[in-house]
């Protein structure tokens, strides 16, 4: 099991992604995604994200909200992770470059148009439709997404 986090940052109207362009052996290789990653030994979800996002981003987030848990299954990864999902309105400090990919903000309705991952279609419009804190089952073979179960209910 893995735990990981995953922030959208928001600002004018845009989310910060990161195009993940740097890594070798990347499962999300040229996918453009939020800011976050693993858990540290005795980190809260708090505590992780705002380490990654100061990691990654150079930013320190100011004000953020814990948003919801997603469970990525696939038969690529050995291990079920699960995803502490979060926003962010609020942040200090002055964007860097980051070792993984390249930062850049994208305005929200443009997202759906570059290449992610189909499942994040799902949470980032519960993100934008303010939804209460939710539990998101998404299970993958290979790059296809097969299962999607959104507190308790089948999407897909």
């Amino acid at each position: 099991m893995i735990n990981t986090t995953l922030c959208y940052i928001e600002q004018d109207g845009k989310y910060l992604l990161l195009h993940r362009v740097k890594k070798k052996n990347d499962i999300n290789k040229d996918k453009w995604i939020g800011i976050g990653g693993k858990f540290e030994e005795k980190e809260s979800p708090e505590d992780c994200i705002r380490r990654e996002v100061l990691e990654e981003t150079g930013l320190t987030l100011t004000k953020m909200r814990y948003r919801g848990i997603v469970t990525f299954i696939s038969d690529g990864m050995a291990e079920t992770e699960f995803m502490h999902l979060f926003t962010a309105t609020g942040f200090t400090g002055t964007l860097k470059e980051c070792d993984e990919g390249t930062l850049e903000w994208v305005p929200k309705k443009a997202v759906a148009e570059l290449p992610h991952w189909d499942g994040d279609l799902i949470f980032l419009d519960l993100l934008e439709k303010d939804c209460p804190f939710f539990s998101l089952k998404l299970a993958y073979k290979g790059s296809t997404l097969v299962e999607a179960v959104l507190d308790e209910k089948t999407l897909l």
